[in-house]
């Protein structure tokens, strides 16, 4: 589909707005069925754990039930453009650490489906790196096969303290590619302004 620009809303090269090095497409609506299929899947399966989440850390949110009610509450708030995106890295390509925030409404939890063979690269980890209070940062470097799926938070995940629940932020990026190309499908759940 990378070639496809009617399928995209736009293009970034992430060199230009210093993010790291490759590029990056969004997904114009209506979504490939794919896209929209995995986006529809999920969410049932991960709105439990997003709305555990913000009863833990005492957030007050509480996530609907129904992708497309939560599609609704983003457009209410102004956040109309889908999010879903093709990743591309080549050679000497990386992904900054970041968090996937696109306007007031933020899903706890998104996903990246890994679409090239680890056997047509070199490099090109996905990095995690956890803050948490007061602490050093805890890295974990992964380096998934062709079709698996790998769940992660937007911006934060609830630790279990001596005196409750609190924050431990979240950011994600890829390591730099020493050789090859890399393709990856990021699926945000809310969409952005």
């Amino acid at each position: 589909m990378y070639p496809e620009d009617k399928l995209f809303r736009s293009r970034i090269v992430m060199a230009r707005y210093r993010f790291g090095s490759g590029e990056y497409k969004y997904f114009a609506y209506p979504l490939p069925e794919i896209v929209e299929e995995v986006r529809a899947r999920f969410y049932p399966k991960l709105v439990k754990i997003a709305n555990e989440w913000s009863d833990k850390l005492g957030a007050g949110d509480s996530f609907p039930l129904e992708h497309e009610k939560f599609l609704k509450e983003c457009h209410q708030s102004g956040q109309k453009r889908p999010t879903p995106l093709l990743l591309r890295y080549e050679a000497g390509d990386y992904n900054c650490l970041h968090q996937d925030l696109y306007g007031r409404l933020a899903f706890p939890l998104q996903l990246t489906c890994f679409l090239s063979k680890k056997s047509v690269y070199t490099g090109g980890e996905f990095v995690l790196t956890e803050q948490q209070p007061r602490a050093q940062s805890k890295v974990q470097v992964l380096a998934p096969e062709q079709g698996q799926v790998l769940i992660f938070t937007t911006r934060f995940r609830p630790k279990k303290g001596t005196r409750g629940y609190y924050r431990v932020n979240i950011r994600h990026g890829v390591s730099r590619l020493h050789s090859g190309m890399r393709y990856t499908l990021g699926v945000p759940f809310h969409d952005a302004e």
